[in-house]
């Protein structure tokens, strides 16, 4: 059995709770909004972000970031990425040497233009950094519905060990080295899922968000092998795969968002509505900054920029992508 704690308890945090908790591990939930802490402890479930999903009565909650973090096995950082710095640098003080913390969440901070491992490392040197991503919605793995996931980490040892904490029978591990690569899908892929919501909200159909899902992984595997990502792994679970799950579902807060834009919400007015963070748009400009510095094309990803930042008509947008100039579709295959 592992102590753990789960830093942050946002939906996604409290599904990797009752996950963990049925693995036979000993489950601190940390919050830094007391309220917050009151109602799991008293409701022992979040009526709010997770409705429906019951937490055992021995798991632990706390507004108390040194004792959720001193001394513990692994720490599962679920915080939304825009509070990841700073979470970090609070939890700098009581981290150990060689301590696992688990990044959970997705996205690229837009100043730095570094991943979310990238940042707790710089934060906190003396922790041992990982990434858990893919196809998983908070809502359906709170659930016990199967799903497979990918656990990132520099060494390999660390990785099996993460490997073994989380796998179960409705929550399938896989392990890889690519850390970088799978970051990269994972935030890339909301502002993708942006553009797909944007499309349903339009009233375009299902050609439409196919092209975008299947033109949207060749600008993140574009963009992301150009930064030193492998190739594969957008091809796996957190390239393809959560862009497909993230395009598609309603559980998806970006595509939930991009609906409203499409309707004619703005940006802000989309991010009230949901009442969640909405990754994307907290990576878009920061997938723009890095396609500039790796001379890379994004047009799609482009496009949802200026939707969100500069006024554009979204319809207006669509027009312009079927519009570029002539592509081929794949530049590597020869002509006879």
């Amino acid at each position: 059995m592992a102590d753990i704690s789960i830093i942050g308890a946002g939906s996604w945090g409290i599904a990797l709770a009752l996950l963990l908790h049925k693995n036979g591990h000993h489950i601190t939930v940390w919050s830094i909004i007391q309220e917050e802490i009151d109602m799991l402890s008293k409701e022992h479930e979040h009526k709010e972000k997770l409705p429906g999903v019951k937490l055992p009565e021995d798991m632990e909650f706390t507004t108390d970031l040194e004792a959720a973090v001193k001394g513990k096995d692994i720490l599962v950082l679920a915080v939304p990425s825009p509070f990841t710095r700073s979470t970090s640098h609070s939890m700098k003080e009581y981290v150990g040497e060689g301590q696992v913390i688990v990044n959970v969440a997705k996205g690229i901070e837009e100043k730095s233009l570094l991943t979310l491992s990238q940042i707790i490392e710089e934060e906190i040197p003396q922790a041992k950094v990982a990434v858990l991503s893919g196809p998983s919605h908070a809502e359906e793995v709170g659930r016990g519905i199967p799903t497979t996931i990918v656990v990132g980490a520099k060494e390999k040892t660390t990785a099996e060990w993460l490997q073994n904490i989380f796998m179960n029978e409705a929550f399938r591990v896989y392990i890889s080295p690519d850390v970088l690569g799978i970051e990269l899908g994972a935030a890339l892929k909301n502002v993708v899922a942006l553009a797909a919501g944007i499309a349903d909200g339009l009233g375009y159909g299902d050609n439409t968000k196919a092209a975008l899902i299947t033109r949207g992984i060749t600008e993140i595997a574009r963009l992301g092998t150009a930064m030193g990502g492998r190739f594969e792994t957008f091809c796996g679970l957190t390239g393809i795969g959560d862009l497909i799950v993230t395009c598609a579902s309603m559980h998806s807060r970006n595509r939930r968002a991009g609906i409203l834009i499409g309707k004619g919400y703005s940006m802000e007015e989309a991010m009230k509505e949901v009442k969640m963070v909405v990754e994307g748009v907290y990576s878009a400009k920061a997938a723009m900054a890095l396609a500039k510095k790796y001379d890379v094309q994004i047009p799609i990803i482009e496009q949802v920029n200026a939707v969100l930042f500069d006024g554009k008509e979204a319809g207006a947008a669509v027009k312009e992508l079927m519009i570029r100039d002539k592509k081929l579709e794949n530049s590597d295959i020869p002509w006879n």
